[in-house]
Order: structure tokens, then C-alpha cells, then sequence
């Protein structure tokens, strides 16, 4: 198919992010919640920003041109708390000790906290091949049917996979002290991206329609609300300050509209 390569490439790009967190957490201190919670903060703001001015405006164009107004209003809402519903549950399914937005404390016990790193590395870039598989195929589909919409949501993703990727490396760094360990697990992690982007094209290449996309866009953005306002804001405030999660909230939002209205 036309553009196939160029979309997935965007989606091999936005997965690997993964990478400039692990480079992160190996060559700075990687023990910075100030840092962290920033960074979560930043990567809920993109990805909101992203969701509600470009995900469901183009989810609502493309089913009102198929249903109508109203039906089509109805459609973006169902499809939309229909993403909800299905990151929810594949939340539900991540023990909460090792969701990759939730990383260890810092203050325990050495000896046990050595352990408890090591663990939680290896079970975060595990669970978050199960997180990054919508992720992918958000990214593939956008770069598929509307261009326009790949990069920033391309954009929203990697910026959101930085501190994941941060998150899978200071645990596994900080309990072996291998830089090279740390770093290739927090790539590796990336991957699922688009292993889960070529899945979902090839269930779902058959069906596809503008109705269907518009779908898909729709609950793409409330995969992505949900994983702001459940995971990466409650994340930054846990391991940060209040006013520093918002701040960095703020400014992924904003550093977002701006590159959306230049690239306009």
C-alpha cells in the first residue's frame, strides 16, 4: 500500500524514543523525581493537546460525513469512550508495582531496593509491550490516512515514550550499574510499537473505510486521554510537586500547539 513504509517508519521512530529516555537514566544521575515529574507532566500535556484538538476533530469529521450530524457526534463519543474502555482494561491487567508510569520508590531498604530495581525493570519493559501496542497502531493508521496528523501524533508519542523509557532504564541501571543493559532494555521496550502498529494494520486492513478510521481516531484519542489523566499526571505528581507536574503539563501543550500551527 501507498505511503505503508513511510507511516511505519514514523511508528519505528515514535517507538524507539524509548531510547533517548534510556540514554537519560544511564548518563545523568536517572534519580531526578524533579526531572521525571516534569517530563511526565510534558508528555500528558502533548499527548491531551493532541487528542482533543487533532484526534477527535478529525474522528468527528469523517463519521458526520458518513452519518450525519448527529449520528456522527454519537458515533465519535462511543468510539471515543470505547478507547476508554479498552486501555482501561489493559491497565487494569499491569500490577501497579510495575506500570511503566509508576516507577520504584526511591527511599527503601538498599539491599531490598537492589532487587526491587532489578524486578521492576525487567516486568516494566514487559508491560509496556502491552501499553505501546494501541500506540502503534495509532501512529501507522494517522500516517496511512491523514499525513497531516502522523507527525504530531508521531511527535506526542515519542515525547510520552521518553520517560518510559526512562522508567524501564534507572531501575535496571541503578540495581546492575550496566549502562549497556539499562540502555538496550529501555530500546528493546520501544519495539512493541511497531510489532503492535503491523498487527493491528493487518486485522484490521480489510475493513478499512473513512467511517471506520474515523473510528479509530476517535478512540485513539481517548486511549491517549486516558493514559494522560490515569497514569502520566498522577505519576508526575507522586514523584514530583503538584505545581511542577502542571507546569510541565502546560508546557507540552503548549510547545504542541505551537508546532501544530506552524506546521498549518
Amino acid at each position: 500500500m501507498e505511503g505503508f513504509f513511510p507511516a511505519l517508519l514514523l511508528t519505528v521512530l515514535a517507538g524507539l524514543a524509548t531510547s533517548v529516555g534510556g540514554a537519560i537514566g544511564v548518563l545523568g544521575r536517572g534519580d531526578s523525581r524533579r526531572m521525571l515529574s516534569l517530563g511526565l507532566g510534558f508528555s500528558a500535556g502533548v499527548m491531551l493537546y493532541v487528542s482533543l484538538f487533532e484526534l477527535l476533530p478529525a474522528g468527528q469529521e469523517s463519521l458526520v460525513a458518513e452519518f450525519g450530524e448527529s449520528g456522527g457526534g454519537w458515533a465519535m463519543l462511543g468510539a471515543f469512550l470505547a478507547g476508554i474502555l479498552v486501555i482501561a482494561v489493559i491497565d487494569r491487567m499491569v500490577p501497579e508495582a510495575v506500570n511503566p508510569h509508576e516507577p520504584v520508590e526511591m527511599d527503601a531498604h538498599p539491599e531490598h531496593r537492589k532487587h526491587a530495581l532489578l524486578r521492576t525493570g525487567f516486568f516494566t519493559a514487559g508491560a509496556l509491550a502491552l501499553h505501546n501496542f494501541p500506540e502503534g497502531f495509532a501512529t501507522l493508521i494517522a500516517g496511512l490516512q491523514q499525513p497531516e496528523i502522523a507527525l504530531p501524533v508521531a511527535i506526542a508519542i515519542a515525547i510520552h515514550n521518553v520517560p518510559e523509557g526512562l522508567a524501564v532504564a534507572v531501575p535496571i541501571y541503578q540495581a546492575s550499574k550496566s549502562r549497556a543493559k539499562a540502555f538496550w532494555w529501555a530500546t528493546l521496550s520501544g519495539v512493541a510499537e511497531p510489532v503492535g502498529a503491523v498487527a493491528g494494520f493487518l486485522l484490521l486492513q480489510p475493513f478499512l473505510s473513512d467511517a471506520l478510521m474515523g473510528a479509530v481516531f476517535a478512540a485513539i484519542a481517548g486511549i491517549m486521554v486516558f493514559v494522560s489523566l490515569d497514569e502520566l499526571l498522577p505519576a508526575a505528581e507522586k514523584h514530583g510537586e503538584h505545581h511542577l507536574a502542571v507546569y510541565g503539563m502546560v508546557g507540552g501543550m503548549a510547545v504542541m500547539g505551537a508546532s501544530l500551527v506552524m506546521m498549518g
